[in-house]
């Protein structure tokens, strides 16, 4: 395989949730050995989205947990049991051997486990130390705990987010994680770019909520600028119009349509066969059709409702009108412009098969960075990272297991063995 940008990097991913397993698997992609650290009790022996059995494999569950086969490919994986005093000097020694931790703990997590910067700089005097916590490591909110949408509405995005005779709503998806994560990828190689020049080390504070405070700063200027405060628009646009996403012929299909000039609406009135409508007072210019946009609206949703979306968008684009198809996971997949970029790559994925991921969204053209490898799956790298790289005798991996500070499958909470 050939080189990657971060070939000879390891890193550890001490993380959970979201934010942090995608900071970390980027960082996978782009050649960085990662080792993923679970507590032995940390998986779920059944979750939602567990995906389907392959026929005649074997059925450990755990191992099958879609997203965090998605959040964590590419990686090793070993078990570790932290809170232990043995499991500690164990966690340390990896530190010594390794260039980055990457956590997304609650501020309270890492010292009390005396696993923070202070402490780890003490093994390796030049380990890159990254913190997650959702709002920081001060201020008042800094002991507060929270997932995506709570910081999302802590942010301001949520209050933006709706229809403008609707409550806030949050986005989609993880938008802040994977906003953090990218953040978080992007602050880890500035340090190791810096500790190669300098040779120093460094903690990198990356707040999840700081991370959404750039994607705002439009509204936020607007209002101690202007005394402005914005709202909640749904699909409207602040000038452009038409501006929405539209009702096609099959249920809960949708094309969505953005008129920005008088010659893409001329364009548009051509498509929707009413040429008229291009001259009409109402719309004769951008000020005039957004002031009668929900008008406008009715008459496109009358035309796109007896099409298939895709039919539209065709239509659109070959007019020159911007345009396209709402999309649903199924379409998706079998795009013909998404397969033929490969914008999801095919990875085997042990006991399921090939599963399609998002692959890294740039292009290197001097050192291609696709997928290496499915998930790991629990435990799966123990005897690489305790033997090989760590150089623990038998004896001492043996004690470390029958004390279940490292374990060769989950541990229910309390110790015992979780079947399969």
């Amino acid at each position: 395989m050939a080189r990657r940008p971060l070939t000879g990097v390891r890193i550890i991913d001490f993380t959970n949730a979201v934010a942090g397993p995608i900071a970390t698997f980027i960082l996978a992609d782009l050649g960085a050995e990662v080792i993923k650290v679970e507590e032995p009790s940390s998986r779920p022996l059944h979750a939602a989205g567990t995906a389907p059995l392959q026929a005649g494999a074997e059925d450990l569950s755990y191992n099958r947990v879609m997203i965090f086969n998605e959040l964590n490919h590419g990686k090793r994986g070993i078990s570790l049991n932290v809170a232990t005093e043995r499991g500690r000097e164990v966690f340390l020694k990896l530190v010594a051997v390794s260039d980055a931790v990457v956590d997304n703990f609650a501020p309270r997590v890492m010292p009390n486990l005396k696993l923070d910067y202070a402490h780890l700089k003490q093994v390796k005097a030049d380990i890159i130390s990254v913190s997650m916590p959702a709002f920081g490591l001060s201020g008042q909110y800094r002991e507060r705990v929270s997932y995506g949408p709570g910081v999302d509405a802590m942010s301001g995005l949520s209050h933006l987010t709706g229809y403008a005779d609707g409550p806030p709503m949050k986005p989609g998806n993880f938008f802040c994680d994977q906003n953090a994560g990218i953040l978080s990828a992007y602050a880890t190689m500035a340090a190791l770019r810096w500790r190669n020049r300098t040779g120093e080390g460094q903690h990198i504070e990356m707040p999840m909520i700081d991370g959404e405070f750039q994607i705002l700063g439009d509204a936020y200027i607007d209002f101690s600028m202007n005394g402005r405060q914005r709202h909640r628009t749904g699909n409207d646009h602040p000038w452009m119009a038409p501006h929405n996403v539209y009702p096609a012929l099959e249920d809960d299909s949708w094309v969505a349509i953005a008129v920005e000039t008088d010659a893409q609406w001329a364009a548009l009135c051509e498509v929707i066969g009413q040429p008229e409508l291009a001259s009409d007072a109402r719309f004769g210019g951008a000020p005039q059709r957004w002031d009668n946009r929900k008008e406008a609206d009715g008459i496109i949703s009358t035309f796109t409702r007896e099409r298939a979306h895709i039919e539209t968008e065709r239509l659109c684009q070959a007019a020159g009108v911007p345009a396209a198809a709402v999309l649903n996971a199924k379409e998706l997949l079998s795009d013909e412009h998404v397969r033929a970029r490969e914008g999801l790559q095919y990875v085997d994925v042990p006991a399921v098969g090939p599963t399609p991921y998002p692959r890294i969204a740039f292009r290197m053209s001097g050192t291609p960075v696709p997928i290496s490898k499915a998930a790991p799956k629990f435990a799966e790298d123990n005897d690489y990272v305790y033997r090989e790289l760590l150089g623990l005798s038998s004896e001492t991996i043996r004690s470390l297991q029958e004390d279940q500070i490292i374990t060769s499958e989950p541990v229910a909470p309390g110790g015992r063995r979780k079947g399969h």
